[in-house]
């Protein structure tokens, strides 16, 4: 049965040990759970095993290494959606959470915990310059899940965005979803768009794709982790709803 709840650094081996000694002091596993925990690797296989919007049906199956999942000759790779951006470059960010909560390694502990159950991972195609991997690098998008949704609207919907080019070298995966309801859907990602489908929930700033993606205050740092984790919440719930009626 899959536990919404159930936290995969728990089955990452080496994950937490020596944590905070890395990253300069900011934090970062030393395992990582997206490749892996066993436990996510079934959940993800369980969870996303059911009719596609095409009408075909995804039957995915267990591999090793970038092979991770795999169906239909097209292989996948688990990547984390929520973020909590302890970067070098972000330290005086980190400098003034740091000066606002009363425990600062105990507050991301938590937030990491809560971000590594199955509502905060996604799964992609695996390969080079992957979304995976382009999400976090460009800039822009900062690895933000509510801009990195927003360009996958654009493809949708025919219009252009920082990210074109590699959802554009997944058309064959994107295409599987018909289009932006159907991916939403198939993903539990209603909580991150408006009820009508036509805009997607940008949790701080707008959609012009100028400048860099990471918050620019910290009351909009605050805002953001707010805004994500309750998308988080609602996203569990989803998923928890639709395993209790399936029986998984």
């Amino acid at each position: 049965m899959i536990d919404v709840n159930y936290d995969f650094t728990t089955d990452s081996r080496g994950y937490w040990d020596g944590f905070w000694t890395r990253n300069d002091g900011l934090g970062y596993g030393g395992s990582d759970p997206d490749s892996v925990s066993p436990t996510l690797k079934e959940y993800h296989r369980l969870l996303w095993s059911k009719s596609l919007p095409n009408g075909e049906t995804m039957d995915l199956e267990s591999g090793k290494g970038i092979y991770y999942l795999k169906w239909k000759g097209m292989d996948y790779t688990s990547d984390s959606i929520i973020v909590s951006f302890r970067y070098k470059k972000y330290r005086h960010m980190m400098d003034q959470v740091r000066a606002q909560v009363d425990d600062f390694e105990g507050y991301f502990e938590k937030l990491i915990r809560r971000s590594y159950t199955i509502g905060g991972t996604i799964i992609f195609p695996a390969h080079a310059n992957s979304m995976n991997q382009s999400k976090g690098r460009n800039g822009i998008i900062s690895d933000r899940w509510d801009l990195t949704l927003e360009c996958i609207r654009r493809y949708y919907a025919g219009e252009e965005s920082p990210l074109s080019k590699t959802i554009e070298s997944d058309k064959e995966f994107f295409d599987l979803f018909v289009d932006f309801k159907g991916y939403v859907d198939f993903f539990f990602l209603q909580d991150c768009v408006t009820p009508d489908y036509s805009k997607v929930d940008i949790w701080v700033g707008g959609t012009s794709f100028t400048g860099s993606g990471l918050p620019k205050t910290i009351d909009d740092y605050f805002t953001f982790i707010e805004k994500e984790f309750t998308f988080l919440d609602k996203r569990n719930s989803r998923i928890r709803d639709y395993c209790e009626s399936k029986g998984i």
